[in-house]
């Protein structure tokens, strides 16, 4: 908590204009920001493996780890330390080279002036921890796969523009956009990005990729390999002899053990010593400072991307529906009425939500967007809007207009369907009082709340077959949190695109879990994939927060610091990075 509050101020808030400098400026050495903060916190350069073990609590249970059809932070996290993306963003917000020799720029000739190609160098002589060689072959392999239908990859997104990517040699690769893109780093980028060995995914480039081995222990290039992998529990690692740097890893193993209990997670770092990283904490404010005052921890946050989040589902997510449950064509049968999502929102106190459990920016700040990083593109229209105010007094007159009116049981109905919501979340000290503040509201308006809790390992597991997952929603209202890892947010605003609902055909592994489509925002969408100027960028950025909050897509409630993760003062080498999973430089860490 003293780094944030002693005023250590988040360097990578440049725009959009952040990419452009970093194409024009050459660079391909870490940023001097991520640079100081790694040397300023490393420990005397050691041998390989002198640390001895590593723990980590994590809150929330992996259970895969190829990223590609991971459903949340905590699968993307545990395969860090195996899987490597071509580069990763930096804490300025500037890529630094991992699997690739260099940065490509258009000073270096790596980016196409036109925006319409980028030429990726990779570094040689690396190689999997099975000892075969790391060739452009994976990395072709990995892009077909991600853009497979048939595999229905929750990493998507990223390929959404890519038109092609190949290889000119052994160590070249070139990627192609459908449309030329201000963003030439849209694909290949952190966990997103990770790369696949292709000798141990070949054979299951389909709808089997759900059976393939790699899934469980992914042969990797990073600093570790799984040693052993009980998901929802346990992942152990051990150094990868093959990793190219000699003097890393510190740590001879790495332990993730699941506590699904932040407080456990907190205590363990803060208290009994028995881990050293807490991981993604959600505790009250109090409750986190009473851990930290014992001095034998530090937190971990600074302002992030991710925002605390309730969302609205737009299909009916009826059980008897059968198969059709949730699916489009199926009308959610209030929610569907923009009037009744405006009075939901008009509702909800985010401000005493952000004081009570946040501690009014120490995790947390209110907000009613839905973009808040990089500062420059973030709206500023939504503080007039009325959906973004606390006023219970206008939602009931709003509903009462619209004929949704309380009956002798004092819940609203209109045209015999009543107003009856199952709101779920994660388990979770914050999210539990979070939902009962907002059923509390919401009963008082005239709407029944049932509250439902599901442990974090299932409502963030791609398992198709669990009714209780985040993506397949078969609820009314869910709450998390989410965000992007890029300056440049336009992978992330595709989450609300049509083309990224995916429902029982895919195994529900879109992003567009609301079921939400809209021509509209379409249409705004597919202006800003093509928009090369960074000021009118900014503002479809702006007009497509704007849409999604004044259309009561979600309600954003509050601005999470990022990572809010405890760490034992003899640790050295985490550094906070709001586009980058906790782990993302864990080959740095020492002790």
């Amino acid at each position: 908590m003293s780094r944030w509050l002693n005023g250590r101020v988040l360097v990578l808030l440049a725009s959009v204009l952040i990419v452009a400098t970093a194409c024009t400026a050459g660079t391909t050495t870490p940023s001097p920001s991520a640079s100081s903060a790694t040397s300023a916190s490393a420990a005397p350069v050691a041998q390989r493996g002198e640390g001895g073990e590593l723990k980590l609590l994590f809150t929330q249970g992996p259970t895969i780890l190829n990223p590609h059809l991971a459903q949340g932070s905590k699968d993307h996290d545990a395969s860090r330390p195996v899987l490597e993306p071509l580069a990763v963003m930096g804490p300025d917000g500037k890529p630094e080279a991992r699997l690739a020799a260099e940065v490509p720029t258009r000073a270096n000739g790596g980016v196409a002036l036109d925006g319409t190609s980028v030429t990726w160098k990779l570094k040689q002589g690396v190689k999997w921890s099975d000892g075969t060689g790391f060739t452009a072959d994976d990395v072709v392999f990995t892009y077909q796969l991600m853009a497979n239908p048939a595999v229905a990859a929750t990493t998507a997104q990223t390929v959404g523009n890519v038109a092609s990517v190949t290889a000119t040699d052994q160590y070249t690769i070139v990627v192609k956009y459908k449309q030329a893109t201000a963003d030439p780093y849209q694909w290949g980028i952190g966990s997103y990005g990770a790369i696949l060995q292709k000798a141990q995914f070949k054979d299951f480039n389909g709808a089997n990729i759900k059976d393939a081995p790699g899934n469980q222990r992914p042969i990797g290039t990073g600093p570790y390999k799984v040693k052993d992998f009980k998901p929802n529990d346990i992942v152990l690692y051990e150094i990868n002899d093959q990793y190219r740097d000699k003097d890393k890893p510190y740590f001879k193993t790495v332990q993730i053990k699941t506590v699904n209990d932040s407080a456990t997670a907190a205590r363990g770092t803060c208290e009994t010593g028995d881990a050293d990283y807490g991981w993604s904490l959600q505790l009250p404010v109090d409750q986190l400072q009473t851990f930290l005052k014992t001095g034998k921890c530090n937190l971990l946050a600074i302002p992030g991307s991710s925002i605390e989040q309730i969302n609205f589902q737009y299909t009916n997510p009826d059980p008897a529906l059968g198969d059709k449950r949730a699916e489009p064509g199926q009308p959610h049968p209030f929610l569907i009425d923009l009037n009744v999502r405006k009075a939901l929102a008009m509702t909800i106190n985010r401000t005493l939500l952000a004081e009570q459990v946040w501690g009014n920016g120490i995790t947390g700040s209110a907000t009613c967007n839905v973009i808040t990083q990089p500062p420059d593109i973030t709206s500023q229209n939504t503080k007039n809007m009325d959906v973004c105010k606390y006023d219970p007094a206008a939602a009931a007159k709003l509903l009462d207009s619209a004929g949704w009116v309380k009956g002798s049981d004092g819940i609203r109905a209109k045209n015999g369907v009543k107003m009856s919501v199952v709101f779920q979340t994660t388990v979770s000290a914050t999210r539990q009082i979070v939902q009962q503040v907002i059923k509390k509201d919401w009963e008082a308006l005239g709407v029944k709340v049932e509250l439902k809790a599901v442990p974090s390992g299932v409502f963030f597991s791609s398992d198709a077959a669990n009714p209780d997952t985040w993506s397949k929603f078969w609820a009314d209202v869910q709450e998390y949190g989410g965000g992007y890892s890029s300056p440049d947010p336009q992978v992330y605003l595709s989450t609300w695109t049509t083309s990224e609902i995916k429902t029982r055909a895919d195994g529900w592994r879109g992003k567009n879990a609301n079921r939400y489509s809209n021509p509209e925002y379409d249409a705004l969408y597919g202006q800003l994939v093509k928009e090369l100027d960074p000021a009118k960028r900014r503002d479809l950025v702006i007009k497509l927060n704007d849409h999604l909050v004044q259309n009561v897509v979600l309600v954003p409630l509050v601005a999470n610091q990022r990572p809010i993760s405890t760490r034992v003062t003899a640790l050295k080498g985490p550094v906070e990075n709001v586009w980058e999973g906790d782990l993302w430089n864990i080959a740095d860490w020492r002790k």
